[in-house]
């Protein structure tokens, strides 16, 4: 049988250190202690209190660990299973780059903020646009999220205090394993030796905070205050099965991302995004313009050098429906009516966002991504 294997930290309530673990099912498999009993040459690289060392291990260990616990599931072997489990974040987070990926998203904005224009900018089909964020301030999943405060527009000039205009982006992260060395560029076929695989990412964002500081430099403060991520990272070896082609390109790409030789890393991805148990939209992930390993190239062709831990994401997901606020509701122009009568624009204080994600699996199965969630407080 397959098993996707998410990896993630828990603690426990008879033991609070962190330690790893492994998602089968509904359960968590406790990994320091079942390597102990069944394969001790596995400890350095699970003994916590995080994935680091997993990650930087490389990707002849982690596809050794994954067949020895997929063999030990099948078997059922002798693992500990972990009680009453409680999540951490799991891996140290090195740097935090977000992109621009989703053609459907970066149209509707273009639309939204320059209706008399263009809505993509005249690089967007040739480059994957992107910002560094703030590596200090991502969460797990459950951290609730403070409504920040900032410099925003106001009639006679700028006026300071809590952001009016909070929103959402559902995104895909990309967990970075193995280093590489400042100068040498990461070239698209080695994209799945360097990245160990992905989790699910809600990049909170104060459009009123942004849409005031962000000329000419772009995302700063709207965007550094959170960025929440889920629990488990599932490695790219689960996704055998979901992989599909990226779209069609409109434009001739420079050989550094051309990609019309390599291997397809499409993913077939899932979301649904639930506000206040309300679902509000099912953004699909398969038709990004911009793949994981054209992003990868692009993030190092100038000799910028990978870390472990650093985490780069795709932008807002919003294929087959809009992945954030701003577009469900036009800018706040067209108000979203939730099921339970209440409206919304953007998001108001206790109110709770929780983003999920499926893939296919071998033999119709379905892998299950798990969720990030915050509530703002």
């Amino acid at each position: 049988m397959s098993h996707p294997l998410p990896y993630g930290v828990f603690a426990t309530p008879d033991d609070p250190r962190p330690r790893t673990g492994v998602a089968v099912g509904d359960r968590v498999l406790d990994l320091p202690a079942t390597v102990a009993a069944l394969d001790p040459s596995f400890a350095p690289v699970v003994a916590g209190p995080s994935l680091d060392a997993l990650l930087a291990a490389g990707p002849s260990v982690w596809a050794a660990l994954r067949a020895a616990l997929t063999g030990w599931v099948d078997a059922e072997a002798p693992v500990v299973w972990a009680t009453d489990p409680s999540m951490r974040l799991p891996f140290t987070v090195a740097d935090y780059v977000d992109f621009y990926a989703s053609e459907q998203h970066a149209t509707t904005i273009g639309r939204i903020f320059r209706p008399d224009q263009e809505p993509l900018t005249p690089n967007w089909r040739h480059l994957p646009i992107g910002y560094h964020g703030r590596a200090g301030t991502v969460v797990v999943s459950g951290t609730e999220i403070v409504r920040p405060s900032g410099q925003r527009r106001g009639p006679d000039g700028p006026v300071f205090g809590p952001s009016q205009r909070l929103d959402i982006e559902v995104e895909l992260g990309y967990v970075v394993g193995t280093p590489s060395r400042l100068g040498e560029p990461v070239p698209l076929d080695r994209f799945a030796e360097h990245v160990f695989g992905v989790c699910l990412v809600n990049d909170w964002s104060a459009r009123d905070i942004q849409a005031w500081e962000y000329v000419p430099l772009g995302p700063f403060l709207g965007k550094s205050f959170a960025t929440s991520v889920s629990p488990w990272v599932v490695p790219l070896a689960a996704f055998d099965h979901a992989r599909v082609p990226a779209p069609e390109r409109t434009e001739a790409l420079l050989p550094y991302l051309d990609d019309a030789e390599t291997e397809p890393w499409g993913l077939d991805i899932r979301f649904e995004v639930r506000l206040n148990g309300h679902l509000i939209s099912e953004p699909v992930f398969g038709g990004m313009y911009w793949t994981g390993p054209q992003m990868l190239a692009h993030l190092t062709v100038n000799g910028a050098s990978l870390r472990t831990g650093d985490l780069y994401a795709s932008g807002t997901v919003s294929g087959g429906s809009p992945g954030s606020l701003i577009e469900l509701t036009w800018n706040g122009r067209d108000p979203l009516t939730l099921p339970d009568g209440t409206t919304r624009t953007f998001l108001a204080d206790g109110d709770e966002v929780v983003i999920s994600a499926t893939a296919p699996g071998p033999g119709g199965s379905v892998i299950n991504l798990g969720s990030v969630i915050g509530r703002i407080s």
